[in-house]
């Protein structure tokens, strides 16, 4: 079968090379009704861009490459969704890359993505406690989310240490006398989840803390291991609050409390601290604190066209690490540092809830993916 060219289907459309290839190109430069008419002659003529010959060219692709670590937890899942819907609001589209948790196959995919002209880059890297760019100089824009570094570069993440100071807050005002915290602090996210927790309950010398540093943060087992150790308490030494630093690790506390006969939150209220509703299918409906993983996907897309623009500020630096903020002025463009924090969400469920709270269990998880 000959190969369909782009006249071909301006010639059957009965319009301009030009139409045709803003059709393409720019689509919200052509009326509604010239567009179905280009797109259904692409369809039924079965036309296919030439992408490889505009990269031959020296243009880039109008695309975006993401790179995610891992797609199952719903937080990488929201990340891609604003990213998706953002990037098509600038007329670009969205490749997705899952690295399958290795460090190895996310450096393949984000040197892939560079190789093929994209016009951008996202990546959210793998949780690590030594995290750094993986390159210098980067040929095209790119964004990390997900991830504070002092290192030059554009960031987007979620305010880590308001995750744990507003999930603290929540047990002071349920009357916590003894709370404990789940998890073993192995990267930068977790650390700033703990040091929130602290800086909350700092003001309140009265409640007493205790920390669990064990787990792995993604395994419900381990949740359900501990949470069988709390249960196993005599009742004078119990928590009255269990925050998981993983929605995945609290979900395994309630699992293991309610299975040793501890009313969840009749005798112990439990919370996670991640907005993962992948682990949110539990007995009890879990509190948790929601990083708006769509608008750092969103935000994400921003920095990329702010780059793509050239709309970066040239002699000032930023840094921004949890709730503190410096600027520094006079510093090269290359070495600009650009961080945008997104403030989480209290979500509060069953798990928490005071008997005479109206039920707020019931939420559209498709919404908030």
């Amino acid at each position: 079968m000959a190969k369909v060219k782009i006249s071909d289907v301006a010639r059957e459309a009965g319009v301009s090379l030009g139409t045709v290839s803003n059709a393409l190109n720019h689509p919200e430069k052509l009326r509604p009704e010239t567009l179905k008419l280009i797109n259904e002659t692409i369809n039924r003529l079965g036309y296919l861009p030439n992408q490889s010959a505009r990269q031959l060219a020296g243009g880039a692709t109008k695309s975006f490459g993401l790179v995610l670590p891992r797609l199952d937890h719903g937080f990488s899942l929201q990340i891609a969704s604003g990213a998706h819907n953002e990037a098509r609001k600038h007329g670009y589209d969205l490749l997705i890359a899952n690295a399958d948790n290795d460090d190895i196959l996310e450096d393949h995919y984000l040197r892939y993505f560079m190789g093929t002209q994209m016009s951008g880059v996202m990546v959210q890297p793998m949780a690590s406690p030594d995290w750094h760019p993986a390159m210098a100089k980067m040929p095209v824009p790119i964004v990390h989310l997900d991830i504070h570094c002092s290192e030059p570069g554009y960031y987007v993440a979620a305010d880590n240490e308001a995750q744990g100071r507003i999930i603290a807050e929540l047990a002071i005002a349920r009357g916590a006398h003894h709370i404990v915290v789940v998890g073993r602090a192995a990267f930068m996210q977790l650390t700033l989840r703990v040091l929130g927790i602290h800086k909350a309950l700092a003001l309140h010398p009265d409640i007493k803390i205790e920390v669990i540093d064990a787990g792995e943060w993604n395994t419900a087992a381990d949740g359900y291991g501990i949470g069988a150790q709390i249960a196993e308490r005599p009742a004078n030494e119990r928590p009255d609050f269990v925050v998981g630093l993983t929605d995945v690790l609290a979900s395994g506390v309630i699992s293991a409390l309610v299975d040793k006969g501890i009313s969840v939150p009749g005798q112990v209220r439990v919370a996670g601290c991640d907005g993962n509703p992948l682990a949110w299918s539990g007995s009890v409906p879990l509190t948790t604190v929601a990083p708006p993983g769509y608008e750092i996907g969103r935000k994400g897309v921003q920095l990329l066209m702010e780059q793509i623009e050239n709309k970066a500020p040239a002699k000032t630096k930023h840094i921004r690490v949890g709730s503190a903020a410096r600027t520094v002025t006079a510093v090269a463009a290359e070495d600009i540092n650009r961080q945008e924090l997104v403030r989480p969400f209290l979500l509060e469920r069953a798990s928490t809830q005071a008997s005479s709270q109206t039920d707020a269990t019931a939420i559209n998880l498709g919404a908030y993916l």
